[in-house]
């Protein structure tokens, strides 16, 4: 009963700070609404500078939120694409920020058509657990590079690297430019329902809903990254060495806890076998040994374990065949979270891991006849976050990108599109709405504000009131046909 009169308490505070924040940050955008290209570059610099000089302790936060995070995976997936995305706003910055000119009809002339990009506000982004210091870093790049302020909800399910990362920010930034708050699900629920000028949410599907049905309260538009069960389909004739090894990094990477993982595999009949042998080759090469292998990352917490043991449990109640992969034959099941990537074949629809999105190492396969076969199946459910193809047919390839739709996609790569800077990344349908990566992201944070502009000669004097002069006659005539 203590604790929870206590846990209340740390929410209201947190709560409390919220609203008090969000004044601020409101009060200083009226001060400053359109900061200078050279202090949003500053801005990221600073935040660049914050990054480098924290990395280790960021790694090390990580990896204890985990138990057991690989220090190159969260390399790899955190702090090199959140470094590189901002050199790459650096660089680009400047040209993002220039109005931009529009045609002017004939009967407006002479006059001009710009749009400008214009700071929203003050936004607010909510960050999930899987890549806690990556989503909170990208939505704050394409902010600051928009100019407006920024509140930063991080996961209470990551308390470590949350609390460094309040610590990084409030060390970088006055709290009326930028802010973390940390807390529970009831202050992430409160967070959502502040009167944002944007705001964008990473996670579930579910939570998702929840998050826009409160902004709508506030007319707030939402950047929605969702998640989804993303296909990746095995061509007829590719190379199983290769769609094996490229999957195979793409599933285990984070042990599957990445929102565009191959969800599970399209792969032609015939070829089931042999893609299961490669894949375990492929696995075992990469990861010899799980239990005490850094390079082998640990499931989040107790209750993401036990929800992947329940999908597998309940696939081998109904029938599918299970490959673990555990080259080292390692006991797993005491004092660790690891849980071996594991296979899973002769799928039917009822399975929970047919049903849900995965999020962790268990990768279903599903056989198909032929290409249009794989397109229907995919098309006969919800939109992936991602799409992979494996196979290089160009006629093919062409075929599978005009008959589909996913937020995004690989051909012959999985989870590669997320780290091209110049790319935008967002869902569609069930897997989010929105955009945000390199330019996108100004755009998405910024207004773009039509201003249509004439000087001293006022050309639309002549069709004004009385109407029904032979000029009217005239100007209906040469524009109405």
């Amino acid at each position: 009963m203590e604790s929870n009169v206590v846990q209340l308490t740390e929410s209201k505070k947190h709560m409390q700070h919220t609203h008090r924040v969000f004044g601020d940050q409101k009060k200083a955008f009226y001060n400053n609404p359109t900061p200078s290209l050279s202090e949003r570059k500053e801005n990221l610099s600073r935040l660049k500078q914050a990054l480098l000089t924290y990395q280790d302790r960021i790694l090390e936060a990580i990896d204890q939120d985990f138990t057991c995070r690989s220090r190159d995976e969260s390399l790899i997936a955190e702090l090199m694409p959140s470094v590189q995305g901002i050199n790459h706003t650096l660089k680009h910055l400047g040209s993002w920020m220039k109005p931009s000119r529009r045609s002017v009809s004939v009967l407006f002339q002479p006059a001009s058509n710009k749009v400008h990009y214009q700071p929203k506000g003050v936004v607010g982004v909510i960050v999930p657990w899987n890549y806690p210091l990556y989503l909170a870093v990208g939505p704050l790049v394409a902010s600051l590079a928009a100019g407006n302020r920024t509140m930063i909800k991080m996961s209470e399910f990551t308390p470590h690297i949350s609390s460094l990362f309040k610590e990084l920010i409030e060390a970088t930034f006055p709290e009326d430019l930028v802010t973390v708050i940390n807390g529970d699900a009831d202050v992430a629920a409160d967070f959502s329902a502040r009167p944002f000028d944007h705001m964008l949410f990473t996670g579930s599907t579910a939570v998702g809903k929840l998050v826009m049905r409160a902004a709508a309260e506030n007319l707030t538009p939402v950047t929605l990254e969702l998640g989804g069960k993303s296909p990746a389909i095995v061509s007829q004739d590719v190379p199983l060495e290769d769609a094996a090894q490229r999957i195979a990094f793409g599933k285990a990477l984070n042990a599957g806890q990445t929102c565009i993982a191959p969800d599970y595999v399209l792969c032609p009949a015939d070829r089931i076998q042999a893609f299961a042998d490669e894949f375990r080759n492929q696995v075992s090469g990469m990861y010899p040994s799980l239990r005490d292998n850094e390079d082998y990352t640990a499931i989040i917490n107790e209750r993401q374990y036990n929800r992947l043991q329940d999908y597998l449990t309940d696939a081998r109640a109904k029938g599918a065949e299970l490959i673990e992969i555990n080259p080292a034959q390692e006991n797993l099941g005491d004092g660790t979270r690891k849980m071996p990537l594991t296979l899973v074949l002769k799928t039917t629809p009822d399975m929970k891991i047919m049903q849900e999105e995965i999020f962790g190492p268990v990768l279903p396969v599903v056989s198909y006849g032929n290409l249009n076969e794989a397109i229907q199946y995919i098309n006969d459910r919800p939109r992936p976050l991602a799409l992979y193809f494996f196979g290089y047919d160009r006629d093919q390839q062409r075929q599978v990108i005009d008959n589909t739709l996913s937020g995004g996609m690989c051909i012959n790569d999985s989870l590669m599109h997320v780290a091209q800077d110049d790319l935008p990344f967002g869902g569609i349908g069930d897997s989010g709405m929105g955009h945000y990566h390199g330019k996108e992201g100004f755009l998405t944070f910024s207004h773009h504000r039509a201003i249509f502009t004439r000087q001293k000669f006022n050309s639309g004097k002549f069709v004004y009131p009385p109407y029904g002069t032979s000029f009217h006659k005239m100007v209906y005539r040469f524009f109405i046909r």
